[in-house]
């Protein structure tokens, strides 16, 4: 027989989420008082508090099968509700991997790991009680954090399955299985450090530069050898937080490191992400490049701030930031394709052009037919130019120095050597999405 009291708290939570989702504040005061006390409930606010955190639990565990992970789940409580409720949904998708059925893929357990989502409480009908005091906060607090997570939670759509998700037995060809270059990663996240610590543009730009070739270079003998592998890898997918400010030139950075990976791009601009679809290896290098050309991005925008108040010039706006990124995204986005492509050229002369150039057209055609599979709406948007010093200097930001140390600086670059480029802007996410 169901318990009496948990009836009466999961209604009490019923109807605290019902007024959540209207638009009559006091009403949803009304409710939450009732939430505080318990409403009448036998051992009101622990009944409560179990039956709002097992509705909760349960709430994230839909969400898997939906195509939501943990790191996208935590990205948007953390934007749509803050932080808080960021921290919140981390607890959350902890207590739920003790009851998620296995099998469990290790990638999964690693986003955890990297969320800090691990169960710290002793007992689930104490954990807002514990939440509040870890949080500093109060009990009305607590339970307002909780159920705008539960109407987050319960409101999201469905998004496109990039990994079988827990409690699904993947094919052994749908995640990469290894050839992580762990040697190699380790050389390139060196060399973005200090891409990203230096407060010479011309050295970053280097420091980057040999990262892409690097991780060109290890993409191609990824391919070659996965060729004669007899299940090889199959296009997988990340995605990408581009939160405010400027979503859509973060959007448009990610689009071009992708382009120079042989990856494709998609945002999702109501969701705060871009989904990017490729292979392993080509996926670690543009999550790579893509953080680290972001903080790069903002010291040459606020470098560029700086010059601009030194010439005279008119205090900083929005229309010259976003100008100055979106421009620095484009040119940086030649430039890295170029190092890609000398990487390219280079293995096509060790290894022939006749044994590689199958090799990845045929993994070009394999992410594009992932990514009409999983974006059949998609729909494209072009970019607006609102101030044009700021996009003058965003180029020069991006072009001032030659990628490889000791060289000069290269001619423009028209579009990417390996598939058309699109016309200036990102993709979008149409309403097909799945």
């Amino acid at each position: 027989m169901p318990d009496a009291d948990a009836l009466d708290a999961d209604a009490l939570v019923a109807d605290a989420l019902a007024a959540a989702r209207g638009t009559d504040v006091r009403a949803a005061e009304r409710q939450l008082d009732r939430l505080v006390v318990g409403g009448g409930v036998p051992d009101g606010p622990a009944a409560v508090d179990a039956a709002l955190t097992a509705r909760l639990v349960r709430g994230v565990g839909r969400l898997w099968p939906r195509g939501w992970q943990p790191v996208d789940l935590v990205r948007i409580a953390t934007r749509r509700l803050g932080p808080a409720a960021g921290r919140l949904v981390a607890d959350l998708a902890a207590a739920q991997r003790r009851v998620q059925p296995e099998p469990v893929p290790l990638w999964w357990d690693d986003q955890l790991a990297g969320l800090d989502a691990a169960v710290w409480w002793d007992d689930d009908r104490r954990h807002l009680a514990a939440w509040a005091a870890r949080e500093g906060t109060d009990r009305i607090a607590a339970l307002r954090d909780a159920v705008d997570v539960l109407a987050l939670v319960e409101g999201l759509p469905p998004i496109a399955v990039l990994r079988p998700p827990p409690g699904v037995t993947a094919p052994a060809t749908a995640v990469g299985r290894g050839g992580s270059g762990s040697r190699m990663l380790d050389r390139v996240r060196a060399l973005l450090a200090k891409a990203e610590s230096t407060t010479f543009p011309a050295e970053a730009e280097a420091l980057t530069g040999k990262a892409q070739e690097l991780m060109a270079r290890h993409s191609i003998d990824a391919a070659l050898v996965e060729a004669t592998a007899e299940r090889g890898d199959a296009p997988g997918g990340v995605r990408l937080g581009t939160e405010p400010p400027y979503p859509g030139a973060k959007a448009l950075l990610v689009q071009e490191v992708a382009a120079a990976n042989r990856c494709e791009s998609v945002w999702s601009d109501d969701l705060g992400f871009a989904t990017v679809l490729g292979f392993p290896a080509d996926l670690a290098a543009v999550e790579l490049l893509y953080t680290s050309l972001l903080v790069q991005a903002t010291a040459a925008m606020l470098r560029g701030r700086t010059e601009r108040r030194t010439r005279g010039g008119s205090r900083r706006t929005k229309a010259y930031d976003e100008s100055f990124l979106n421009a620095f995204a484009l040119r940086i986005g030649e430039r890295l394709r170029a190092a890609a492509d000398e990487a390219g050229r280079e293995a096509a002369r060790e290894q022939g052009g006749e044994r590689l150039l199958p090799v990845l057209a045929s993994r070009a055609t394999a992410v594009r037919e992932r990514l009409d599979d999983l974006f059949p709406g998609v729909t494209s948007k072009r970019l607006t130019v609102a101030d044009e010093e700021g996009w003058a200097s965003g180029t020069s930001a991006a072009d001032r120095a030659a990628l490889h140390p000791g060289g000069s600086a290269p001619a423009r670059v028209s579009g990417a050597a390996h598939r058309p480029r699109p016309p200036a802007g990102t993709r979008r996410r149409g309403p097909a999405d799945r």
